[in-house]
């Protein structure tokens, strides 16, 4: 097998196919990608670096959101110049272990994404809920904390992908139908036994995913109904406005991840894989793209303070 070690069946590299029916359209393919990577990248060091440096914005919500962008601009970035070297250069070799690392490092920061995304849930219930304590339960030192858990799960619960994927025989080829190291599709390469991987990975998703979206989901109900208990419609306005742009988030990053979850795994031959592939990069792509565009767009504070960062203090923003 080219490019194997014969004595443990552990290929020395995997072949990253890209897009297998569409390798004509690489390059074009390949321009929004590397738009949505460049916003991105400026989108989310940029709202980093307002929230540092905006006293307005010290507030758990925006530490959050750092958070949030910290994660979306690691996690584009572990994929995207490797699948643009792909399609511009026909690169397509990558290193065994250089393989399972980034595998983890996508998966981890998947799940990370995912678990910042339930912490901001919280903070808008607790925000809306308990507003007079608010500042007294989100301290500083509990906002480190969580997001320190939440990347401690992470790591916990994605470290085995890596050792379950090790101890596989790839006698099969070492040619990977995407564009990056997802864990089932390397798995699926493996002449051994994937069952393993296939009930952890479930297992996985379920404690990371399953619950985090069964918080938000509590979370939003108990918001809601403080919101509609609110006797001024205005109140109901101003408090539910607080939390659409984490709404946005939230279904931009989730109803991917579920078409490329349930398409792994019960999709069969009924989805071209082409299209699954393309729904895989964007729900590494288009969160990080998107975050930053909605958030600017939607909350106030950050909206003007762009403006005062680009623009001083001609638009009368203190």
């Amino acid at each position: 097998m080219s490019g194997a070690n014969s004595s443990s069946l552990t290929p020395a590299f995997f072949i990253l196919n890209g897009i297998p029916g569409l390798e004509t359209a690489h390059i074009w393919i390949s321009l929004p990608f590397l738009l949505m990577y460049i916003i991105a990248v400026v989108g989310n060091c940029g709202l980093i670096y307002l929230i540092g440096h905006e006293e307005t914005l010290h507030k758990p919500m925006y530490y959050f959101l750092a958070l949030l962008s910290f994660t979306d601009v690691t996690l584009c970035t572990t994929t995207v110049p490797n699948m643009l070297c792909i399609f511009w250069f026909n690169l397509k070799e990558i290193n065994f272990n250089a393989c399972l690392a980034q595998m983890f490092f996508v998966h981890m920061l998947t799940g990370m994404e995912s678990g910042v995304l339930m912490l901001m849930a919280l903070d808008r219930y607790v925000a809306i809920c308990y507003p007079l304590r608010y500042a007294t339960i989100l301290t500083n030192p509990v906002i480190a904390k969580a997001g320190f858990a939440t990347f401690l799960r992470s790591v916990i619960l994605i470290i085995p992908f890596t050792f379950l994927t090790k101890r596989l025989p790839y006698c099969r080829g070492n040619v990977i139908p995407h564009t990056y190291c997802d864990h089932m599709s390397v798995a699926k390469v493996s002449c051994g036994n994937v069952k393993v991987n296939a009930i952890y990975g479930l297992m996985a998703a379920l404690l990371i995913g399953a619950f985090d979206i069964c918080c938000i989901s509590v979370s939003y109900t108990m918001i809601l109904r403080a919101v509609v208990s609110l006797s001024s419609s205005d109140a109901r306005h101003k408090a539910f406005s607080t939390c659409t742009s984490h709404i946005c988030a939230i279904v931009i990053t989730y109803v991917p991840a579920f078409f490329t979850f349930f398409a792994h795994r019960f999709g069969g031959q009924s989805i071209p894989h082409h299209i699954h592939i393309i729904v895989a990069n964007l729900y590494l792509l288009l969160p990080p793209t998107m975050n930053p565009i909605v958030y600017g767009v939607k909350t106030k504070q950050i909206r003007e303070g762009v403006i005062k960062f680009l623009f001083g203090d001609k638009f009368g923003i203190s």
